[in-house]
């Protein structure tokens, strides 16, 4: 007798996940109180500058977060399961298989000891059970399915024979090997140029087409959330601070964190008269937070309110989630208040 599977409208949903790392004087709350879903099939861009908890919340779903780092708090909910309910073995049974990673640096990601073809082959050995032949031959097929040329030649080169963007491809088929129903990239197009970039992320969109797959995109470039996403979170200081389709997201966008980044990117259609747009200030040390809303000493709209009192993740009609207190009934600023206009002036 067969079990009816069991039906699930997002292939990932986080709540209120928390991961901290502990010294003996204090927590850091790198990851805190983030919640966010995914659909099936669809692709998610979590945007946001370097130490906002976007690659802690990718290792956080895997599991994958080491001393003196913790999981302290959350779900993390792969199709509709809890996965820090889940044994160790279990996560091993999953990692790999129905969930799988592209770490950011691919010559570091790859073991210089061992042939792309054996690195590629040992999760159909582990998940599949495949001897070294049937690995090998599976092996070529991804190496062909991710665009490698003579994918019967490189099987049986190491890393450094490889460049750059043939080792992303690499990286490519290692995650893809065992067709995961989660595909989890960081930063895949970092340290590449331009046009292997676009290469790669045509790449990864067709093949998520294809397989029907759903991603967690993790990238700090606007431009590649705007061609590859449907939907975007942005970070910042460990927090989501505004989550919403991407359309929505470049069209309008509410937080002044959000229309700060938008406006800090270089126009391609004319000249740039002045200087650029930039977020004044810096992001605070994640031991130090802010009392209140974390982008309040860089906000040029904070108010008292603002420096005290941390806002909630507030959900809209439409479903798009900001956290900021301009948006809410108990704002004490100016009602009238226009953040793309006076973003925009005080940059």
């Amino acid at each position: 007798m067969t079990s009816t599977p069991k039906h699930y409208e997002n292939i990932l949903e986080i709540k209120e996940l928390q991961t901290s790392f502990f010294t003996k004087e204090l927590e850091v709350k790198a990851v805190d109180g983030v919640s966010f879903t995914i659909p099936k099939g669809k692709i998610l861009g979590v945007v946001g500058e370097s130490g906002s908890g976007k690659s802690i919340t990718a290792l956080s779903v895997l599991r994958l977060i080491e001393e003196p780092g913790k999981i302290v708090g959350g779900e993390i909910r792969f199709k509709g399961e809890n996965l820090l309910n889940k044994s160790e073995s279990e996560m091993r049974s999953i990692r790999g298989n129905e969930i799988s990673m592209i770490f950011q640096e691919p010559m570091t990601s790859l073991n210089p000891t061992f042939t792309v073809g054996q690195q590629i082959g040992e999760a159909y050995k582990i998940h599949q059970g495949l001897n070294k032949k049937q690995a090998t031959e599976k092996s070529i097929e991804m190496l062909k399915l991710v665009g490698i040329p003579s994918p019967e030649k490189r099987v049986h080169q190491y890393p450094h024979e490889l460049s750059g963007g043939m080792r992303q491809r690499v990286m490519i088929a290692m995650a893809l090997a065992c067709d995961p129903e989660l595909l989890i990239a960081d930063e895949p197009t970092t340290a590449l140029d331009v046009t292997i970039q676009a290469q790669i992320l045509d790449l990864m969109k067709d093949l998520q087409e294809r397989l029907g797959m759903g991603i967690l995109l993790i990238t700090h470039d606007l431009g590649v959330v705007a061609e590859t996403c449907d939907y975007v979170a942005v970070m910042y200081c460990g927090k989501v601070v505004e989550f919403t389709d991407t359309k929505t997201l470049f069209k309008a966008p509410k937080h002044p964190y959000t229309v700060g980044l938008m406006k800090s990117i270089p126009p391609h259609d004319h000249d740039i008269e002045g200087d650029l747009s930039v977020i004044q200030g810096s992001v605070p040390s994640p031991a130090e937070m802010p009392k209140g809303c974390r982008f309040a000493p860089r906000c040029p709209f904070a108010t008292d309110m603002c420096r005290e009192n941390l806002p909630d993740l507030m959900t809209d009609e439409n479903g798009n989630q900001i956290r900021c207190w301009i948006y809410s009934d108990e704002w004490d600023g100016d009602p009238e208040v226009n953040v793309h206009a006076e973003t925009e002036r005080t940059s």
